[in-house]
């Protein structure tokens, strides 16, 4: 008897675990078909520029899937003429110059606390992530901003290098200007988060062009910086929430030949189009896909 018993409840263990798989799956695929019905939100003409082939996948070629990362960037607070030379890395977290204190109590962060007290500073990193909307802008202000932060840093560096014509050190730092100058207009990510909120309708109201805004679903904490007695209380976009691009089989051949990191580094990368749709649950998908002969 107590034999038929284990085995009655492996059995039953074995069909309430198929079924749960099954019923996962199944809400899965509702959600991405809710979210690919009807008109998109946004849709967005991206290039090897923002989409990246993740290094997990090249290490293991034999997997039947691809998934493409979104290389997105902020502008962090220029400090005199220095330049924030990590501006174009996409995909990573950073704390963008707009997402201040004031941003953080519009987006349900409690900001009470003095950021200058040890109290407040330990209340604000034990803060968990939110989730909030992310506005990303495609080759806009924010993209121009950046070129011209580049152009700057490129032409004092030139300054500097006339004004120093025998020291090697100011020749080196103008051509690496120039070089980085070059990377920002050639393979540097053209899209940016430039804004975050709660409301859907009120972010698209203010961004109403849809090929070149699109909203979507990402993570926001607090952060504490400085020393001493200077504190300042801003906020780190941590990531998308979706934050890889799974790509449909028809289009694989586009991009399996594409490396990982080629749109950061390399003077001559793989070139493709890719058009990303965003979908009532704000989740990029891609619609279409080709090589291409431009950046």
């Amino acid at each position: 008897m107590r034999l038929r018993m284990m085995q009655w409840s492996r059995a039953h263990t074995l069909i309430v675990a198929a079924g749960l798989v099954v019923l996962t799956n199944a809400v899965a695929l509702i959600g991405v078909a809710y979210n690919r019905s009807g008109d998109p939100d946004s849709v967005l003409a991206l290039t090897q520029r923002e989409l990246q082939m993740p290094y997990k996948w090249w290490r293991d070629r034999e997997n039947s899937g691809i998934g493409l990362r979104l290389l997105w960037r902020v502008h962090r607070q220029e400090i005199g003429d220095e330049i924030d030379t990590g501006t174009w890395y996409g995909g990573v977290g950073r704390a963008p110059e707009w997402l201040t204190k004031g941003k953080l109590a519009e987006l349900g962060f409690d900001v009470s606390q003095p950021e200058d007290s040890g109290l407040g500073r330990r209340r604000y990193e034990k803060q968990l992530p939110k989730e909030v909307l992310l506005v990303l802008e495609l080759d806009g202000s924010a993209y121009s901003q950046a070129r011209e932060r580049a152009k700057g840093h490129a032409d004092r560096e030139d300054a500097l290098r006339i004004a120093n014509p025998d020291k090697k050190e100011f020749e080196q730092r103008s051509k690496e200007a120039r070089d980085r100058l070059d990377r920002e207009q050639r393979l540097y990510s053209r899209l940016f988060v430039v804004d975050a909120g709660l409301d859907a309708s009120a972010l698209r109201s203010k961004y109403p062009d849809r090929a070149h805004y699109a909203i979507a679903r990402g993570q926001v904490r607090p952060a504490v910086t400085g020393s001493g007695h200077s504190f300042k209380l801003s906020g780190y976009i941590t990531g998308l929430s979706v934050d890889e691009i799974s790509v449909p089989l028809e289009f694989r051949s586009v991009f399996e030949h594409v490396f990982p990191g080629v749109a950061t580094g390399a003077r001559n990368p793989a070139r493709f189009e890719a058009t990303v749709a965003f979908g009532q649950r704000l989740e990029p998908w891609i619609t279409a896909a080709a090589r291409s002969g431009s950046n």
